[in-house]
């Protein structure tokens, strides 16, 4: 089981902060954007005597709304093709323990987010990968490259779009290569689609719903933890129209019970929050998007693409070992009192070797806060360097 790239650091951030070092979190997407409030409003309006078990599959009530809500984005589906989950990661799980036997494997673009590989290897499955890299803007290879991992034990195709870590957005001409290869060899195609609020380009958004002839071999993966700011409540969604898979699905639901109530809730009622609500979140990232591409790319030696989703970007730093650095930053440096913490890029990676000089950056913090953490990266940079070539 690997550790987490975006928390294995948290030790030394711990560290720092007990020494009195103020630590600038760009390592986890973590936003510090308000919940909306109508969420906050029906916890603490919450009256009841018992706080119950809620349904297995989740509120019907809950269920209802979201297909109102997904219909905003042409998914046309029935609240018997959703399944709430305790987050996304619960989705994941789910969806690989049902249509995947131990040793059954899974084509997913790297880099990708790194607890798939966790879910893969909880359920058995083994994740083959096709790399994307980062002067190419991690745009998909083409298909060959994908046939030439197909065979007799691969069943699925996973995709996160927009894209955790790279920031990533599919076109249309790359997701009609996904149905075609998913049609051609009758895999299973898991796409997470959490961040498809954040997308900052005049290209539409292509859900795998969207696909004609795969219909029942799309499992949707989905969450509120980012589009409202409600990580903790742990609120997910498994939606599918594949009815053995669902039938497959519920019985793991079922071992675990339900998914939270208190939860759901908030969820539910955030479905209320507006366009006003979502229009200036939105707007914030973008602003935050072009603060931290422009600032990273006017340090010497670092290279980020632009993303066009979500809130992460991949950036090229100019080290050998960003894990190195990364843990530098935190163990051995700072300026003026502060330093930052970021989830080095090799963890988002299966291919060894792959990423080392590369790190996830996450840009939920306010423009202050990412221009004054840019500033303090250049002079790690800056030090790391010169304390390198010193010893050398």
């Amino acid at each position: 089981m690997p550790a987490s790239p975006i928390r294995k650091l948290a030790p030394l951030a711990n560290a720092a902060k007990q020494r009195g070092i103020k630590v600038y979190h760009l390592n986890i997407g973590q936003p510090d954007l308000p919940t909306p409030p109508a969420a906050l409003d029906a916890i603490r309006g919450i009256d009841r005597s018992i706080l119950e078990y809620s349904p297995s599959q989740g509120y019907l009530s809950y269920r209802k709304k979201l297909v109102e809500y997904y219909a905003k984005y042409n998914i046309e589906v029935t609240a018997d093709d959703i399944i709430i989950t305790s987050g996304g990661s619960e989705a994941v799980l789910f969806a690989f323990l049902s249509c995947l036997n131990p040793g059954d494997e899974i084509i997913v673009p790297e880099p990708a987010y790194a607890n798939y590989m966790a879910f893969a290897i909880s359920a058995g499955a083994v994740i083959r990968t096709v790399t994307t890299t980062i002067d190419e803007g991690f745009s998909l290879p083409k298909v060959e490259k994908f046939e030439e991992l197909i065979n007799a034990r691969t069943r699925a195709i996973l995709i996160c779009n927009p894209n955790n870590p790279t920031g990533y957005l599919y076109t249309r001409r790359e997701m009609n290569q996904i149905r075609d290869l998913v049609k051609k060899y009758d895999l299973y195609l898991f796409s997470d689609e959490v961040y498809r609020e954040f997308i900052y380009t005049g290209s539409p958004y292509i859900s795998a719903c969207h696909l004609e002839g795969i219909e029942n071999n799309v499992v949707l993966i989905d969450s509120v933890s980012k589009r409202y700011s409600e990580c903790g409540i742990r609120i997910g969604a498994l939606i599918t129209k594949n009815k053995d898979v669902r039938e497959a699905v519920m019985k793991f639901c079922q071992a675990r019970l339900s998914p939270p109530l208190i939860g759901q809730i908030a969820a539910e009622a955030s479905l209320d929050a507006g366009e006003d609500y979502a229009r200036d979140v939105y707007d914030e990232y973008v602003e935050r998007r072009k603060c931290l591409i422009d600032g990273l790319n006017r340090i010497p030696g670092v290279y980020s693409p632009i993303p066009m989703g979500a809130f992460y970007t991949v950036a090229k730093l100019p080290v050998d070992d960003a894990e190195d650095f990364c843990a530098w930053c935190l163990s051995d440096f700072n300026y003026e009192g502060e330093t930052v913490m970021m989830a080095p890029a090799a963890g988002f990676y299966t291919t060894p070797g792959l990423g080392r000089n590369e790190v996830r950056l996450a840009y939920v913090l306010n423009k202050r806060d990412l221009v004054r953490a840019l500033y303090i990266l250049s002079k790690a940079l800056e030090e790391y360097r010169g304390s390198r070539s010193a010893r050398l």
